[in-house]
């Protein structure tokens, strides 16, 4: 038979004086559904805690509960009763907003240190995959050292380029500046941003960067950038020799520290320029399948592969087909 909302919840006060606490959950399951109000909530949990129940979102571990008394104060239990059955209703869960929230509030579990810090890790991993991804975009590497040839030349600040750099020898980095992180910004955005940062942090911040430190490692870059433009033009992009330079690269790359303002101009520069070369190739697409009634499949087995190189499309005229003429006749 089911039990009174009285009898529920002399038996959940009790429970709390026998336990020394109460958690969120079990004080929401033994609630009145209509007392749905957060003020009168937060009434009757403090009407618990000032019996000395403490009311908690999770239930502690038992070095941390306070010392109780086991046995339940029937008196206690019989007047708080009264005062939290003065709204009496039909007892359960509810749909409600309010008291779905409290009840779920003991039911998450809350960020550890080892949880930060591997979130923290896998942010510092995806931060290095787009900047890898960067250093192979030769205007990318161009544009960051004419930023440092204005620095050099004093028409710049050098924290307006980074922030600083990252040891490649540290075993660890557990926490990643958020001024990596590339917000999609528009460059009206990050201009009114930099108008409100004040001069005298800025020459804190040039302060905090060794200069000496950064003209060596933007000399690494330029380095090591002259060793891959040369790679690629010599033995071609897909060469060994080329993509070993390339590597090199992003790892020197992957050690500088950037500013949002030129992160963001970087990332959104690159994605410009993903998106004109895919449209270039949706053109390419429907002059060859749509206006020249090549196949698809023909299409897509010459191209893939072939799209920066004219091989694919000498081949497609070899195969002496009608639509290979007709495109042929249309570029």
């Amino acid at each position: 038979m089911e039990q009174n909302p009285q009898s529920q919840l002399k038996l959940l006060v009790t429970k709390g004086k026998e336990q020394g606490y109460l958690t969120y959950a079990e004080v929401n399951d033994h609630l009145p559904e209509d007392i749905v109000d957060s003020d009168q909530i937060e009434d009757i949990i403090q009407m618990i805690n000032d019996m000395g129940i403490q009311v908690m979102e999770e239930a502690p571990d038992a070095d941390d509960l306070m010392l109780a008394e086991n046995i339940a104060d029937e008196d206690a239990a019989e007047a708080a009763v009264q005062v939290l059955s003065s709204v009496e209703s039909e007892i359960g869960r509810t749909t409600d907003p309010v008291r779905m929230y409290m009840r779920e509030m003991g039911t998450v579990e809350l960020l550890t240190r080892e949880g930060e810090i591997d979130i923290a890790k896998r942010i510092e991993d995806g931060i290095n995959q787009v900047q890898c991804s960067v250093a192979e975009y030769p205007e990318a590497i161009t544009y960051l050292l004419e930023q440092y040839d204005r620095v050099e030349a004093e028409e710049a600040r050098l924290s307006d380029i980074i922030t600083g750099f990252v040891d490649p020898n540290a075993e660890e980095d557990l926490a990643p500046t958020a001024t990596n992180v590339g917000s999609e910004l528009s460059s009206e955005d990050l201009n009114d941003d930099d108008e409100e940062e004040d001069e005298d942090d800025d020459s804190e911040d040039d302060n905090s960067i060794d200069p000496e430190l950064a003209r060596q490692k933007f000399s690494e870059l330029r380095e090591q950038y002259e060793k891959t433009r040369v790679a690629i033009k010599t033995h071609g992009r897909s060469h060994a020799k080329a993509a070993e330079e390339i590597l090199n690269l992003s790892e020197v790359f992957k050690q500088f520290r950037l500013v949002p303002k030129q992160f963001d101009y970087l990332v959104n520069n690159m994605r410009q320029m993903m998106d004109r070369v895919r449209t270039q190739e949706r053109l390419i697409m429907k002059l060859c399948v749509e206006q020249s009634k090549m196949p698809k499949k023909n299409f897509i087995t010459l191209f893939t592969g072939n799209e920066t190189n004219t091989t694919w499309f000498e081949a497609a005229l070899a195969m002496a087909k009608p639509w290979g003429r007709e495109a042929k006749r249309r570029t």
